[in-house]
């Protein structure tokens, strides 16, 4: 058997242990957005509560949608597929947030702090998160036969299940990483963080 297969079908499973994961999947193609994918924190941390003993939806803040329009780089028209993802969404008990990574560079310093190199698609998106292990995005089921969802993990799933924290060399912000992992950790105690990664 294939371990890194295994730790993909299993991860899939408990992310849709979350009821709400499974409603978003299901619906996420009646939007039409490009390049959709439902990301980072409703799934891992789904996976690390379902580890703690904790509720699938416990302690999610809220859940994420990804997608790339390049067609459209404008705050507006952002702003208007948010408003039909709220729409789409409103019976359930969660916020839903939706980004186009095709624009994520216009905004991120200004918030953040750090330049950001424009993205070419929402895959690469994923692959820059803060924390390597929280890389994962799963995309609905598509085409005759498939019944699973398509699961992103460019780094693989080894430090998600091991709770191992480190610094994403493809986003190097230390100080966002540093209150990324306090954050989870403050949620999930027994996650931990490589300290030979941060500086002394």
């Amino acid at each position: 058997m294939n371990p890194g297969a295994d730790l993909q079908s299993r991860f899939v499973s408990e992310a849709l242990q979350n009821p709400y994961n499974a409603v978003l999947l299901e619906r996420l193609p009646l939007l039409g957005l490009p390049d959709a994918w439902l990301v980072a924190g409703c799934l891992f941390q789904t996976v690390w509560n379902l580890r703690s003993g904790l509720e699938p939806t416990a302690r999610i803040k809220d859940y994420d949608l990804f997608y790339f329009d390049a067609s459209d780089l404008s705050e507006a028209a952002e702003q208007a597929v948010q408003a039909r993802v709220t729409a789409l969404f409103s019976d359930l008990p969660i916020t839903v947030e939706a980004k186009n990574q095709a624009r994520v560079h216009l905004w991120y310093e200004r918030w953040f702090g750090y330049p950001y190199a424009p993205l070419q698609s929402a895959r690469n998106g994923i692959e820059r998160f803060l924390v390597p292990c929280t890389c994962v995005g799963l995309q609905p089921a598509s085409g005759p036969g498939m019944e699973e969802p398509t699961l992103y993990a460019p780094y693989g799933l080894e430090e998600l299940y091991a709770g191992l924290m480190r610094p994403n060399p493809a986003c190097p912000h230390l100080p966002l990483f540093q209150a990324k992992a306090e954050s989870y950790r403050e949620r999930w105690p027994w996650l931990t963080v490589r300290a030979d990664d941060l500086p002394s």
